[in-house]
């Protein structure tokens, strides 16, 4: 089977269903973030090797943002996506991660600089890539139907990434840099 199929050369994709878009669509732009985001998860999952369970929730993380990726590919008209898609359990998941997370990484008392060790600093580049992600699938569903359950995930998937690289860097030795211009807690802003 060859890859290139020539069918991209004037600026236009198929959608499931075979239905053509402009390359710079909303929905393009939505799945195309979330396949970035699934990219640098897994560059995260590499250097975590030696921590086989954050290892493991990443890869399954790979496998719910290939699910959401389809069910963004798919437009409205066509009905079912052909994937089970994402529901409140998946949410449900990453919240108790993040509070394992947290738990490990110690209270938050101040905005801290995104960095620490290489492993935690390709989780915060993750966690912006997540972020623009969610920003893309916002602006669809300003447009068409998006399933809730997508944008609560890539919410919830950024806050994981966070409070993951805190915890990597706890595992590891490594304080949190404090960002310097932060009101302490219970300073004013």
């Amino acid at each position: 089977m060859k890859i290139y199929t020539r069918g991209g050369d004037q600026g236009e994709t198929s959608l499931f269903g075979g239905q053509r878009v402009p390359k710079g669509s909303p929905r393009v732009e939505a799945y195309g973030a979330v396949d970035e985001l699934n990219a640098w998860v897994g560059i995260c999952a590499s250097f975590l090797a030696h921590e086989a369970e954050w290892q493991r929730r990443l890869v399954e993380v790979q496998g719910d943002l290939f699910q959401m990726g389809a069910l963004l590919a798919t437009p409205p008209e066509r009905g079912k996506s052909p994937t089970r898609g994402l529901d409140e359990r998946d949410v449900l998941k990453l919240e108790a991660w993040i509070d394992e997370a947290m738990e490990e990484a110690g209270e938050l008392k101040t905005f801290i600089l995104p960095g620490g060790t290489r492993e935690a600093a390709f989780l915060h580049g993750a966690r912006t890539v997540c972020r623009r992600a969610e920003r893309e699938a916002v602006r669809l569903a300003g447009d068409e139907p998006v399933p809730l359950a997508v944008l609560a995930y890539l919410n919830r998937l950024s806050d994981w990434l966070f409070a993951l690289a805190r915890a990597v860097n706890r595992r590891q030795g490594v304080a949190d840099v404090p960002w310097v211009g932060a009101p302490r807690k219970g300073e004013d802003l």
